[in-house]
């Protein structure tokens, strides 16, 4: 399967409209798109901008995942003119805007609830429509009911045909029959060539015929197990060449470091990562397959797990030296074709094999003449060893001249990043 251009070597950056500003509309988010734009982002990731559900709602405001009415804004968020204006001045700017997808279940009092026959939903011992795990404030669609995946279908066109989004985020695309996906966004794809499809998932059959890319959940939890002591460079090893095995070389695999599940629900990077956030963020940018992710508040460091169903905003936007980190990062993927995901970059290889020491993941990946080198000490402890280059190169963040065959020596949790253009 081909992805859009575009994909390739794009980073996403996922947007939780109602935190990004004090306002947390999409009028006030469309004024921080030059902010993204400007530090290299590819694609904007929309958080859900439906109503939102009253019944069963949890907080204040509820959550963006209890949907109401699936073609139409939250009024909390603003209009449908302020959408498409959003839309506009991202595709201004040259940014793609992914709409986040919740095919798995709506709100409980969902226009669908009440216009649509009870088949439409699963239904438990009372008749009720069924809940999904402790998500009391939302309905289990039956996708048993051939009905329900034409409607969806015809909903993911709505945005498609009458407000110019460029693919979308797929919530739970794991909790739903992959039939449905198989046969739903080829058809999608078909009328709207170039758009892009993520599914929350790691399942290699979402690949089939059906999405772009899908989560590196796994790889998610092993940076934060690495980070705690728990896993060592060893285990990342040994994952990289299991996952490259189980996917197809197409799939892109999304790679983050937080979320907007993990910083409510798990922490932010800092409490989850400490000193080691910076180099796991690296790590997402120039793994293999790697399609790399900015969520909210990231750009900027900010330490801080947003309320999910209040308010909760970013109390300062500034440019500092997280900013400028994100930015040399995204700059180190658009620069180097090796760094692409999917069948278009280059794979790991292990310069030292059986010499490289503990706690050193040291790869390189090569691709159209184009080679990548990574040295990332993922321990606590200071790691020596010798660069295995010849000749010599500059440090990519530094821009200082190392010699290869050299003795280095690594602190805790640091980097070396060298990218080298044979053509």
């Amino acid at each position: 399967m081909l992805h859009p251009e575009w994909s390739y070597q794009a980073v996403i950056y996922e947007m939780n409209v109602r935190q990004l500003t004090r306002e947390g509309t999409l009028r006030a988010a469309a004024a921080k798109l030059g902010f993204l734009r400007d530090m290299g982002i590819d694609a904007v990731w929309l958080m859900p901008v439906y109503p939102i559900g009253a019944e069963g709602r949890k907080g204040s405001l509820g959550s963006y995942y209890s949907i109401r009415d699936y073609c139409a804004v939250d009024p909390g968020l603003g209009t449908m003119g302020d959408f498409d204006a959003f839309v506009a001045e991202a595709h201004r700017l040259g940014m793609k805007v992914l709409l986040d997808w919740v095919a798995n279940h709506t709100a409980r009092d969902a226009r669908w609830v009440g216009e649509k026959p009870a088949d439409w939903y699963e239904r438990d011992a009372a008749g009720a429509p069924a809940v999904p795990w402790d998500w009391t404030d939302t309905a289990k669609l039956n996708y048993a009911n051939r009905d329900v995946w034409r409607a969806e279908a015809d909903a993911m066109e709505f945005w498609l045909t009458q407000h110019d989004v460029d693919g979308f985020r797929c919530d739970m695309a794991c909790e739903v029959p992959i039939d449905f996906w198989q046969q739903t966004l080829p058809a999608l794809r078909k009328e709207y060539p170039g758009i892009y499809l993520l599914a929350e998932g790691e399942a290699p059959a979402l690949h089939d015929g059906a999405f772009d890319a899908s989560y590196a959940w796994e790889l998610h939890h092993l940076l934060n197990d690495i980070a705690q002591g728990r896993k060592s460079a060893a285990d990342l090893r040994a994952y990289v060449a299991r996952d490259s095995a189980a996917m197809p070389r197409e799939a892109f695999r999304l790679m983050f470091t937080s979320n907007h599940d993990e910083n409510s629900w798990a922490g932010t990077e800092f409490e989850r990562m400490g000193d080691a956030a910076r180099v796991m963020a690296l790590l997402t940018f120039t793994l293999p397959n790697g399609q790399p992710l900015v969520y909210t508040g990231q750009e900027m460091g900010f330490d801080h797990r947003f309320e999910f169903f209040e308010k909760d905003p970013v109390p300062a936007w500034e440019h500092n030296g997280f900013t400028d980190f994100y930015t040399a990062l995204i700059r180190l993927r658009h620069e180097n074709p090796a760094l692409a995901a999917g069948e278009r970059g280059g794979q790991a290889a292990y310069p030292l094999g059986e010499r490289t020491p503990d706690g050193l993941m040291l790869f390189s990946r090569t691709a159209g003449g184009n080679e990548v080198t990574v040295a990332a000490n993922l321990s606590a402890e200071e790691v020596a060893f010798d660069l295995p280059f010849e000749g010599s190169r500059r440090e990519f963040f530094t821009g200082k001249e190392y010699t290869g065959g050299t003795r280095t020596v690594l602190p805790a949790w640091q980097w070396l990043v060298f990218a080298q253009d044979r053509r």
